[in-house]
């Protein structure tokens, strides 16, 4: 393939202090947190931003936005990012979210205005945009990811929804997100993760799951997921492409490869 399918202006830097460009699952996600002005809200792998940028304008700059990231060379982007935005309630340090929980012997400060780690239950609301094998980004001819990297993913995941459990308060909501579509990485992890909390419950993601032509009905191996449960999931694959479509094109439909979840914390 030598030339474009489609010729279309690129968005990168267009109108940068007005316009962030994102995939449309990427923008449902701060929409199903539904942040409030006035919360605590912890973004727990924000770089490059656009989820974080988001959030702080649905928050309408009020209350506390804390944004995490471990990659020391993503901190710029983020930060000039979140500059951009007009965002100025975040709060960003570059710091490996699965350790963000104080434990018990420890004396730092309380509270969320300064550098993590944090006290148990501290955030009203948390995003977890977790790292993932990525297989659902496009376009892409190949990839060369290998059986032991894919592999490496979940356990990683699992530490970040230990340490996000943690961190939310009682009542509060989480949502655990990734771009891929391997049932490990996404519905797994929610089966495991309702199995090891029973505190944690999923919850609808009401007029944003927009994306129900696509949900997965079938259960998988070692799933405990209901088919109820596994309704109020919310996956983008772009082979899930219903025979009876009317438009290849969809909005709903034509995206990258995406998982949403979204669950609240009982007692």
């Amino acid at each position: 393939m030598e030339e474009p399918l489609f010729i279309s202006p690129k968005l990168n830097n267009f109108l940068p202090d007005l316009v962030f460009p994102q995939n449309l699952p990427s923008c449902i996600c701060a929409h199903v947190l539904d942040p409030q002005p006035g919360e605590t809200v912890l973004d727990m792998c924000a770089a490059p931003g656009g989820k974080t940028c988001h959030i702080g304008t649905l928050m309408q700059n009020s209350g506390v936005l804390i944004a995490l990231d471990k990659a020391k060379k993503k901190m710029d982007t983020l930060k000039s990012n979140l500059l951009k935005s007009g965002c100025t309630i975040a709060q960003v340090y570059c710091q490996d979210a699965s350790k963000s929980v104080q434990d018990g012997s420890s004396n730092d400060s309380p509270g969320v205005l300064g550098s993590p780690p944090y006290r148990p239950e501290t955030f009203d609301r948390i995003l977890l945009d977790a790292p993932c094998s990525a297989l659902g980004q496009r376009p892409s001819l190949s990839n060369p990811i290998t059986m032991k990297e894919l592999s490496s993913y979940p356990p990683l995941q699992r530490k970040l929804l230990i340490a996000a459990v943690k961190l939310l308060k009682v009542g509060g909501v989480l949502v655990y997100s990734t771009c891929t579509f391997t049932s490990s990485e996404n519905e797994g992890q929610i089966s495991w993760l309702l199995g090891e909390f029973p505190n944690i419950q999923l919850e609808s993601q009401g007029k944003f799951h927009l994306n129900k032509e696509s949900d997965r009905c079938s259960q998988f191996p070692g799933c405990t997921l209901s088919n109820e449960q596994l309704s109020l999931l919310q996956s983008f694959h772009p082979a899930f492409i219903p025979p009876t479509a009317s438009c290849m094109l969809s909005p709903n439909i034509d995206t990258i490869g995406f998982f949403i979840a979204k669950l609240r914390k009982f007692r």
